[in-house]
């Protein structure tokens, strides 16, 4: 794993402790020295501190994700909901609130790699309709064409994929997929799935795959299950 950070006592801290729990931790203090180790070395995961000295970490997180999937957690020091959405939004797998401890870090790491298909076992590709979403290769097709999915795009429409034919509320994509407490975020989702209709080449007037049920939230079916909804 890459740690990406500029403090030097919580850098030292963080390496030592996650090499304890069996990680082997490099790291990089700004975000030219990161993307430079990113793409030499491949990193399994990032954690990226938001406050860099050279560039802002959302500004890095656009960067790395116009070249590559790696799962990233975001550091930050702002609990606030906007901040959150923000660094979700601009990519990043899940976010920490400082200060945290070695373990509650260490959990969400395993946690993320488990998601991305990075952890035992292969996950399961999922087809529903013509649409086929592989989790360990982070990629998408409809109709063997490839969907151009943002990394917060896919982990939706996958959430949803895995649940094909059940209603799912607004509160628990927030919770399960942004991992956010629900508090009136729902134009987030809204916004998301909007663009997925896009790329699905739908609208909610005409809708094939992704359905809003008024009042109790989005479902995912195949266009031969969609009869009479």
């Amino acid at each position: 794993m890459l740690l990406v950070e500029d403090d030097s006592a919580l850098r030292t801290s963080l390496s030592s402790g996650l090499g304890e729990r069996g990680h082997a931790v490099t790291s990089a203090i700004t975000a030219m020295d990161a993307l430079n180790r990113i793409v030499a070395h491949k990193p399994d995961i990032v954690v990226l501190d938001i406050g860099l000295p050279d560039l802002d970490g959302r500004e890095l997180l656009r960067m790395l994700r116009a070249a590559s999937r790696v799962p990233v957690i975001v550091a930050t020091a702002r609990g606030a909901e906007d901040e959150i959405v923000s660094v979700l939004d601009s990519g990043a797998d899940d976010y920490v609130v400082k200060p945290f401890g070695v373990g509650q870090l260490d959990a969400r790491i395993r946690a993320v790699l488990r998601r991305d298909g990075a952890g035992p076992g292969r996950p399961e590709v999922l087809v529903v309709g013509g649409l086929r979403m592989d989790p360990a290769a982070r990629s998408a097709t409809l109709d063997g064409t490839a969907l151009d999915l943002n990394p917060r795009e896919f982990d939706v429409l996958h959430y949803l994929a895995a649940r094909a034919g059940q209603v799912v509320s607004k509160r628990e994509l927030l919770t399960e997929v942004w991992q956010l407490p629900y508090g009136g975020a729902d134009k987030t989702v809204d916004v998301h799935v909007s663009w997925l209709r896009r790329k699905l080449g739908e609208t909610a007037r005409d809708a094939r795959y992704l359905h809003t049920v008024r009042g109790a939230g989005v479902l995912l079916t195949a266009p031969d299950d969609a009869g009479g909804r």
